[in-house]
């Protein structure tokens, strides 16, 4: 937030992505503290190890240090933390924080979903527990992508239509669409445009322990983790709800 009200100035990586302090000095405090988990550790913004050696590894740490760097330089406040545990592929423990906010939304499927103010986190009495909701908004509530909005999305768009004749579309960046989802604000995130591991496992990790899922488009199963290629396919995240709802 030091970096978010200064007057910085972003930097272009290779693949033309925007990149800031805030992400270099959120990346090296993330991982000065997961270090002492001794868990290895895939991050958007390090040299990510070879996969003939992390193909070996059973648990890991799947981090984006700042989710949404276009919309944080846009200042418009909708950047996240997310953090996710994976093990054997697949997320089991997720956290993903609103900096502006100042709040957290965390858990997994052994102890359940939560959210709390930054000033809270410390005292368990005063997270907020969060439980499935099997019902849908009416009229349906998408969400879509701030900044990389696609065509495909408007052909989901019409096929749910034919369940749902009236849906509401909401723009937002970053992880915070798991927030909506999460608390029932938010129906399904469509997603068919390129986004890497580290941008959905913690979500993933969240969504699922509420009995929601997020899966690949085109086969309808979850999305893997600790891959060869760290590119998502394009995916659904849905809620318990909509999942009910939509068979």
């Amino acid at each position: 937030m030091e970096v978010y009200q200064s007057d910085f100035h972003p930097e272009l990586k290779g693949d033309g992505s925007p990149l800031t302090l805030a992400d270099k000095a959120s990346s090296n405090i993330i991982q000065k503290h997961l270090a002492k988990t001794d868990i290895p550790i895939t991050e958007e913004e390090t040299i990510h190890a070879d996969f003939n050696l992390r193909k070996t590894w059973r648990a890991s740490w799947c981090v984006d240090p700042l989710d949404g760097t276009k919309e944080f330089i846009k200042r418009n406040g909708e950047f996240a933390v997310s953090i996710a545990m994976i093990d054997h592929g697949a997320p089991i423990f997720g956290v993903i924080a609103s900096p502006v906010k100042e709040e957290l939304l965390f858990g997994s499927k052994d102890f359940g979903v939560f959210i709390c103010s930054f000033e809270d986190y410390s005292d368990a009495t005063k997270w907020k527990e969060i439980k499935p909701s099997l019902q849908v908004n009416q009229p349906l509530r998408m969400l879509i992508s701030r900044s990389h909005p696609s065509e495909v999305g408007d052909i989901f768009q019409s096929k749910i239509q034919e369940k749902f004749p009236e849906i509401v579309n909401t723009s937002k960046g970053s992880a915070l669409k798991f927030f909506d989802l999460a608390l029932a604000k938010a129906d399904v995130y469509p997603r068919f445009a390129p986004t890497m591991e580290w941008d959905i496992a913690a979500g993933q990790a969240i969504l699922e322990a509420l009995g929601g899922s997020v899966v690949d488009a085109t086969t309808g199963m979850p999305l893997s983790y600790n891959k060869e290629d760290l590119t998502n396919p394009f995916f659904i995240a849905q809620t318990a709800g909509f999942k009910q709802n939509i068979l």
